[in-house]
């Protein structure tokens, strides 16, 4: 039995692992971001969102943080994948059962049996270790997934919010417009009856009035689909949200510093990509494997006896040890079949972690050219804005001084309803860009904020090697 054992360990060291090892793969990454913005800041890693000095903002996305239920999924989901390695990786080790047996006949021959018994797998070719080695790169992936729907969750709390924001002033401001022409009706009307307008300007007002009107309702609709949107993100039932500061008292977050090579270790979604790449990388050397034979080594070891209160009486024992080989010599293309798909699979994330990586690099340009443009249709607007509240003061003061018809003032209250409502979505927009920004540089806020916000940590087996 010695001698085998020492035969089978003697393999099982000087064997070789077959199946290619993982070279991590040249990734041309750029130099420099073709969008270039001279005020940034090294805020990545930090808490973005608390930048928008907003503390309703916080608490909800600290909510969303305990209560989202892809979250929760993620999280039991990494569990699941750490109870998969650890079945994967108990296979290097021998396994032990026991067994006890009493069996009582009419005739004399009875007799009970106390035994134990080993099995391992001698790994000699590395299809084990391969099989471990794609089963922990599995769970790392996992846990980046998990990560990267934390990053989307807070990305997605913010914009929902901002969304939200933006309804509000639009109704706000729909709501100004509405009482501005409803006294504007109130003055026509009186004036008609007077002699002093014409039933054409009346019926003017009335449509604009009507027209605007009708938007409440579209608004308000919007705003609470928009608050049960955010509900389900925090988890929880639909209901009211708390608002904090109006969109236009938010402060804009700074623009992340980084490189475009930052993405590579900042990205949740391209770290996924790789360890999924080294899973299927690892694979092909479980399907290699099959061509070579596979060696155990069984034994057994016990007690028997004819009464139970001799078991463990001298003379009772006995033991086995043995070796079993098992070699493939005609398969029919099987194993070669499992080959060949092993590393299509590889071929395939390989091209998925190439797409990955790209898609990032796209998705962090496209923010910031929005942000650029966004930023700058906003000062445009705003000038639009001031420009138009002249021309409603202008045109206001004229009608009321007999100067002008009321047609000038009511074409004023619309320029600058639209206006204001146009500055409102523009201002969100910029805010949604500055957002994208943060959710396309990733960050190591992700870790952190998983430890200040005590999520529950996926525990190991009770025995993990």
């Amino acid at each position: 039995m010695n001698k085998l054992l020492t035969v089978s360990l003697a393999a099982l060291l000087s064997g070789c692992t077959v199946g290619p090892d993982y070279k991590k793969p040249d990734i041309i990454t750029p130099s420099e971001w073709r969008n270039k913005v001279s005020n940034t800041a090294n805020t990545t890693n930090t808490e973005w969102w608390k930048q928008l000095n907003d503390p309703v903002l916080n608490r909800l996305i600290e909510q969303a943080i305990q209560g989202n239920y892809d979250l929760k999924i993620a999280i039991a989901n990494v569990e699941q994948y750490m109870g998969l390695y650890g079945t994967t990786r108990s296979n290097l080790f021998p396994q032990l059962s026991g067994s006890f047996q009493y069996n009582r006949t009419e005739s004399s021959n009875n007799y009970a049996n106390l035994s134990g018994a080993m099995n391992w797998q001698i790994d000699i070719w590395g299809a084990l270790r391969r099989a471990n080695e794609a089963a922990f790169a599995e769970l790392l992936a996992q846990e980046s997934t998990k990560q990267a729907v934390m990053l989307t969750l807070v990305s997605q709390v913010a914009r929902t919010y901002i969304t939200l924001r933006e309804l509000d002033k639009q109704l706000e401001i729909t709501k100004e417009t509405v009482a501005a022409l409803k006294e504007g009706l109130h003055i026509n009307t009186l004036r008609f009856k007077e002699g002093f307008s014409s039933d054409l300007e009346v019926q003017q007002t009335d449509s604009e009035y009507q027209r605007r009107s009708a938007q409440i309702p579209q608004y308000e609709q919007q705003i609470a689909l928009t608050e049960n949107a955010l509900n389900i993100l925090l988890g929880k039932n639909p209901t009211t949200i708390e608002r904090g500061l109006p969109i236009d008292k938010l402060k804009l977050p700074a623009v992340p510093a980084g490189l475009p090579s930052d993405l590579l270790v900042r990205r949740p979604d391209i770290a996924q990509a790789e360890q999924q790449l080294i899973a299927a990388n690892a694979q092909i050397g479980v399907a290699r494997a099959q061509y070579f034979p596979n060696i155990s080594l069984t034994g057994n070891v016990g007690q028997v006896s004819t009464q139970i209160a001799s078991l463990f009486a001298p003379g009772a024992n006995f033991w086995t040890v043995g070796s079993a080989v098992l070699t493939p010599i005609f398969t029919a293309g099987k194993i070669a079949g499992e080959v060949q798909a092993a590393e299509a699979v590889q071929k395939a994330a390989l091209a998925n972690y190439k797409k990955t990586i790209i898609t990032g690099f796209g998705e962090f340009e496209n923010a910031l050219i929005s942000l650029i443009k966004n930023q700058e249709q906003e000062d445009k607007q705003n000038n639009r804005v001031a420009a138009n509240r002249q021309y409603y003061q202008l045109s206001k003061v004229r009608y009321e001084e007999g100067y002008s018809a009321y047609i000038n003032q009511l074409d004023a209250i619309r320029q600058l309803f639209d206006a204001q409502v146009e500055l409102t979505s523009v201002r969100a927009a910029t805010f949604k860009s500055a957002i994208d920004l943060y959710l396309a540089m990733g960050g190591g806020w992700i870790v952190a904020e998983e430890k200040s916000a005590n999520l529950p940590k996926p525990k190991p087996a009770a025995y993990f090697p």
